[in-house]
């Protein structure tokens, strides 16, 4: 059996197992485990890598069924800690617009080109309807990577200063993976407490308002929270302010 460092010996002192934490207990020992003075304690450099914190939620879908897949958007009201730059389809007045909301590019088939040249320096693409046309030939290179625009998540719409505004600020997307579970961020493990709690509740309220009419019985049947370099925690749903 593999001798344990010293961080994963001392994560494993901490963490209980089988134990559902509370949200403000799960964060509170994420975020002491990802301290420097937790990195400095068991001689290894602090990293400066901003540490995500990450959500995981199984829900009580059939994601095999169509009309069971959960495909959405939050904005989460406490930000996610990330500078996040946003490509814009649009020509006309809706590509001032998008200029003037902070769109970091803003193309028509000139973007087009640069994509299929390999030039992706960008986070979200949002699109306006009339440019679908030209997206959708980039459907193999952008769908890869979870960045094709879907009118589900707000990403192709005639209104592109808002969905700018929405991706800037702090907007989420996520959609149920095989096993029927959403992941996505929630903040930074540098972020207060409280600041963590309230984007987890406004992700669950808007999940409880994605849930398919379809699907039976328990809809939120497990979450739990991780930052990048530390263990999943599960928390437990009463004690997330709704």
């Amino acid at each position: 059996m593999p001798k344990l460092s010293k961080r994963q010996a001392k994560i494993n002192e901490l963490v209980k197992p089988n134990y559902v934490y509370s949200g403000q207990e799960a964060v509170e020992l994420l975020q002491q485990i990802g301290s420097p003075k937790f990195n400095e304690s068991i001689g290894k450099k602090p990293s400066k890598l901003k540490q995500r914190l990450d959500i995981s939620v199984m829900l009580g879908v059939d994601p095999k069924k169509s009309d069971q897949v959960v495909r959405s958007a939050t904005n989460l009201p406490k930000g996610t800690g990330k500078t996040v730059r946003v490509a814009v389809f649009a020509q006309g007045d809706n590509a001032t617009k998008a200029k003037e909301a902070g769109a970091d590019i803003v193309g028509f088939e000139d973007l087009a080109e640069q994509i299929k040249a390999g030039n992706m320096d960008f986070d979200v693409v949002i699109a306006t309807p009339d440019a679908m046309r030209i997206v959708g030939q980039l459907g193999t290179v952008l769908g890869p990577r979870g960045l094709m625009p879907n009118p589900k998540v707000g990403t192709v719409t005639p209104n592109v200063a808002v969905a700018v505004k929405d991706a800037k600020s702090g907007q989420v997307r996520y959609r149920t993976d095989k096993n029927g579970i959403i992941h996505c961020s929630v903040g930074s493990l540098d972020f207060a407490a409280g600041d963590i709690l309230a984007n987890i509740a406004a992700l669950l309220q808007d999940l409880r308002k994605a849930k398919p009419a379809s699907s039976k019985g328990q809809y939120i049947k497990k979450v739990s929270l991780s930052s990048t370099m530390g263990p999943g925690l599960v928390i437990d749903l009463a004690s997330i302010p709704t």
